[in-house]
């Protein structure tokens, strides 16, 4: 499993640091975790054929989750017509896919017949390669966060939370986590502390989405989880499982 942060800025772009968007690379298979950013063009200027793009799982519709979902649909209507993603979004999902057609109609394009699918707690998704759990958080009246099994790896991406000491998915540190990727624009990445310190299946963690007012003493953290590998991401940083 190979996982590229496309995008790891919060609300805001930042220098060299775009909206949240990542692909998860299973084979010739590819998924995304939002799409924040014009996630279409990097796929371009990495020679990625956008037909490879499996499934879109959406944690919340905020514009910073959202949208270069736009502009990839729109694309893959009018010219990249054997691209056909399965789309989780949040509900109200009738709502959301009206508003997404009548943007389009606007560009001059008419959105295809893609699947979309609103996401709820519990099992969304599963073919030969994968299989996403979604867990409900309280970031707003919709988010999810996603558990991602692959090629026998667990990785967890929290998308925004309402604070991890209320809603961060606890349960699925009760089997070994290969990686956790947490979010951190909304509070301080010490806010973990109490989830992860003592925590004995977590194999590595990544913050994303963070702002900067977010971040503590960076070697004060990971001597603080010495027991965890801690990384920050950064536009364009992979990771392989």
């Amino acid at each position: 499993m190979r996982i590229v942060f496309f995008g790891t800025s919060h609300g805001l772009p930042e220098p060299n640091k775009r909206c949240s968007s990542t692909m998860i690379e299973i084979g010739d298979r590819r998924y995304f975790i939002d799409m924040g950013t014009q996630s279409i063009e990097q796929l371009a200027t990495r020679n990625i054929f956008p037909e490879s793009i499996k499934g879109i799982f959406v944690t919340h519709m905020h514009g910073d989750h959202t949208n270069g979902l736009l502009s990839f649909l729109d694309l893959c209507s009018w010219h990249y017509k054997n691209t056909n993603p399965h789309n989780f979004l949040p509900n109200p999902l009738e709502d959301t896919v009206t508003a997404i057609s009548a943007w389009l109609k606007c560009n001059g394009t008419t959105l295809r017949d893609f699947s979309f699918t609103a996401v709820k707690a519990g099992v969304i998704y599963a073919d030969e390669a994968i299989r996403v759990t979604a867990y409900r958080t309280k970031h707003n009246q919709m988010s999810h966060a996603f558990l991602i099994e692959a090629e026998g790896k667990r990785v967890l991406f929290t998308g925004d939370l309402g604070a991890p000491r209320i809603d961060f998915p606890t349960s699925v540190l009760q089997e070994p986590l290969d990686l956790a990727v947490c979010e951190c624009a909304h509070f301080t990445d010490e806010a973990y502390l109490p989830i992860f310190k003592d925590c004995k299946n977590l194999k590595r963690l990544c913050f994303n989405h963070y702002s900067f007012w977010c971040m503590t003493n960076v070697p004060k953290m990971k001597e603080e989880l010495s027991n965890i590998p801690v990384t920050y991401a950064t536009d364009g940083m992979e990771i392989i499982l």
